[in-house]
């Protein structure tokens, strides 16, 4: 596939950088001086990953998320949801590093086309992540979810990114994401050309049909060094 690319957008979380939130919810518990089980952490994601799909899905927003998914634990340890969702947003900015291949790439695509991101990450964490790695010279935007309103795949999301790329033509950027139900089929509704990063070896659902398939960050450069 040759394009000449105007923007290549990139989720964050486990695109670019991994999101460990077991250890992120480790550490945050530490503070109250709770050990912070894995069989705590099934418990907090039997509920977590429900809300995160109601938000895709637009049916809750991102405070009854944040709220919601602590509010067990703000009750046993008589603490507001939203210190332990931010002590845990601090948490998860403290650790954070990058996927393998994910700085070579980005030093490889800079000056050669305009990079962001798109998350339904928060903005705030992002930020921290960008800085701490030193990335911060290669994003020309960071979108996410919380300055929309919207969460990927809903087409608000994406026309907001158009926006504020000056609207390019939409097949010249490219979405890159681990999430076929957010990033791809979003990316796909919106016109982008789309890449699935699939490092955990998923089936491909029939149905959504990405561009390319990868399994690394180095097989998205190896790809781009072809176009670029």
């Amino acid at each position: 596939m040759l394009v000449k690319w105007e923007w290549i957008l990139f989720d964050a979380d486990d695109t670019l950088f991994y999101f460990d939130s077991f250890s992120g919810l480790k550490k945050l518990f530490k503070k109250y001086e709770i050990y912070f089980t894995r069989n705590d952490y099934d418990k907090y994601q039997s509920v977590n990953k429900r809300l995160w799909i109601d938000y895709q899905n637009n049916s809750i927003n991102l405070s009854k998320l944040q709220h919601d998914r602590f509010k067990e634990w703000a009750n046993k340890l008589g603490v507001a949801t939203h210190e332990l969702n931010n002590g845990f947003l601090t948490a998860m900015g403290e650790i954070c590093t990058p996927l393998p291949g994910a700085k070579d790439l980005l030093s490889y695509l800079y000056g050669k086309v305009k990079i962001g991101i798109i998350t339904n990450g928060f903005t705030a964490l992002q930020e921290t992540r960008i800085t701490r790695n030193c990335f911060s010279k290669y994003f020309n935007l960071l979108i996410a979810s919380e300055q929309v309103g919207y969460a990927k795949p809903h087409p608000k999301i994406f026309n907001f990114a158009l926006n504020k790329m000056s609207n390019p033509v939409p097949h010249r950027v490219l979405m890159v994401g681990d999430t076929l139900e957010s990033d791809i089929i979003g990316g796909i509704n919106a016109g982008f050309s789309t890449c699935w990063l699939n490092h955990n070896g998923r089936k491909k659902p029939h149905g959504i049909n990405p561009n390319w398939q990868i399994t690394c960050l180095q097989e998205l450069q190896d790809l781009l060094n072809k176009s670029l």
